[in-house]
């Protein structure tokens, strides 16, 4: 991944707010036409609740008032509900028909109900609307005139609603300009608070820029991972230099803090560059014109693309694209193969970054290739560096410091154990890596063809090959399964049958 890394402009910044427009005549516009609470669509309003109902204010998109043939409508809409709802007491009144009731359906509407036994006393400008069983149902030419108004107001007030909105959009779109000044000197204001802020809080400095090719970072923090840490962020010294110290190759174990040292370098170049403080007792940093990346395992299996494959795309971008100025961040490159294939790929691109006249730029490379440390005696711009770690007698304390020279042990098997791989695999890592580093050395001369392998003292990892011969396989290595078979057995427990059953088995494995 690559990241374009500009300097921040020489001249000082013009002040954002002396071009600060308030647009205050939209918002007053705004406030008339839009409700304080609106629904979230267009169509939900209800314009017509009554302020009482349920103890809940009606919520409605458009304003009252803001549109007169709006206001209009809710007005007789709410005095014919009004009118409807007063209409029972006075029709028993006026006909003398004390069990006569007003009521509504959503298929019929409003209606008049009179039972049988009070047909007589129907008044005359009663309109037979529905029979049942127990009497009749009518309307009158005044209750029908109301139920119109009241059940065609919500319709048209939807219509209404969607035209009045659509209008004042219109009107705020065409002052789409100045509010879009006004929205990029609150954004101006908003990073530049922002930074400052950032800045107060943790402690940062200002950096110096220039026009070198060196890259000097004092104390430098990781800005993100600091913030996440109960305890005191280890802060770590970092130096480049395209002419004297280009390639800084990075060893040591898993979790000692290789990727949030190499990260925290080009958040830092990164933000001295937008015009930031940076989180580092001082920085002096040469300008970047791009911060390439090679971090982390994934996969495009949409496109076809393994986990090896991805990296390799990406490697091959910034070797094609990085210039003298480029800072190149490179997390173990090569490991998605076979570990000669891995370590052939990694040597030849440190090389290439080395070597090329085109490139010769600032460069952070991690592995876990630990052969790769040799290349400092062949290429003057290779220095290496590593993790500080601490074995202890039960286990490793990784100190997070970023220290001078390189190392061969990763304790990969010391992470695996605190990531909870079962203890009995944990042992057999172990036996296995004694194993291969045992073979290692009697390959090399270092020791009696006859020797016994030495336990690991702590859990470990480590890529040694042997000398001249093939890859070493850790099937290979592996005991005889009868001879395992026989170092676990208890023959003191065994009954005669279980002794029986072991035989048979051992039986059947050594004639495998």
């Amino acid at each position: 991944m690559a990241v374009e890394a500009r300097a921040a402009p020489a001249a000082q910044p013009s002040a954002p707010s002396a071009q600060l427009d308030a647009c205050a005549d939209v918002l007053a516009f705004l406030e008339a036409a839009l409700d304080d609470d609106p629904p979230a669509l267009l169509g939900a309003s209800n314009y017509l609740r009554a302020a009482e109902e349920n103890g809940e204010q009606p919520r409605r998109v458009i304003r009252p008032g803001f549109d007169q043939h709006m206001d209009d409508i809710i007005e007789r809409s709410l005095s014919a509900q009004a009118w409807i709802n007063e209409l029972e007491p006075i029709e028993q009144e006026r006909s003398g028909i004390k069990s006569l009731r007003v009521g509504y359906n959503k298929v019929f509407g409003y209606y008049i109900e009179v039972s049988r036994s009070f047909a007589d006393k129907v008044p005359a400008d009663y309109i037979r609307k529905q029979t049942l069983t127990t009497g009749e149902r009518y309307i009158t030419p005044a209750l029908k005139e109301h139920e119109d108004v009241v059940l065609r107001a919500k319709e048209k007030l939807n219509e209404l609603e969607l035209d009045v909105f659509r209008r004042v959009c219109a009107q705020v779109a065409a002052q789409g300009q100045r509010l879009l000044a006004t929205a990029r000197a609150l954004a101006e204001i908003d990073v530049y608070a922002a930074l400052g802020e950032a800045a107060v809080r943790g402690r940062y400095v200002r950096p110096e820029l220039n026009d070198s090719t060196q890259l000097r970072i004092v104390g430098g923090r990781h800005p993100v991972v600091e913030q996440h840490l109960d305890e005191l962020f280890i802060a770590n010294d970092t130096a480049l230099d395209a002419d004297e110290q280009q390639i800084v190759l990075i060893t040591g174990p898993n979790m000692a803090g290789k990727s949030t040292v190499m990260r925290q370098v080009a958040l830092i170049v990164l933000m001295a560059q937008i015009g930031s403080f940076v989180p580092a007792d001082e920085a002096a940093i040469g300008l970047v014109d791009r911060i390439f990346t090679r971090i982390g395992a994934q996969d495009d299996i949409a496109t076809g693309q393994s986990t090896f494959m991805v990296e390799m795309t990406e490697t091959a971008a910034l070797l094609v694209q990085s210039t003298r100025r480029s800072l190149i961040v490179l997390d173990e490159v090569g490991r998605g193969t076979s570990t000669y294939d891995g370590m052939a790929i990694a040597r030849a691109v440190v090389e290439y970054l080395h070597n090329e006249p085109r490139l010769g730029c600032r460069t952070l490379f991690a592995t876990h290739y630990h052969e790769l440390t040799e290349l400092e005696q062949t290429l003057p711009r290779v220095k290496n560096y590593h993790m500080a770690a601490v074995e202890q007698e039960d286990g490793v304390v990784f100190l997070h410091e970023l220290r001078r020279g390189g190392v061969d042990r990763s304790y990969g098997i010391h992470v695996a154990e605190l990531a909870g791989i079962p203890r009995a695999v944990i042992r057999r890592a172990s036996e296995l890596l004694a194993d291969l580093e045992s073979r290692k050395r009697r390959a090399e001369g270092h020791e009696p063809a006859g020797a016994q392998p030495r336990e690991a003292p702590s859990p470990r990892r480590t890529n040694a090959q042997p000398a001249g011969g093939g890859q070493l396989s850790l099937f290979d290595l592996a005991p005889n399964p009868v001879v395992e078979l026989l170092r676990r057995l208890n023959v003191n427990e065994l009954t005669p049958i279980e002794a029986l059953t072991k035989l048979y088995e051992l039986q059947k494995l050594a004639g495998q």
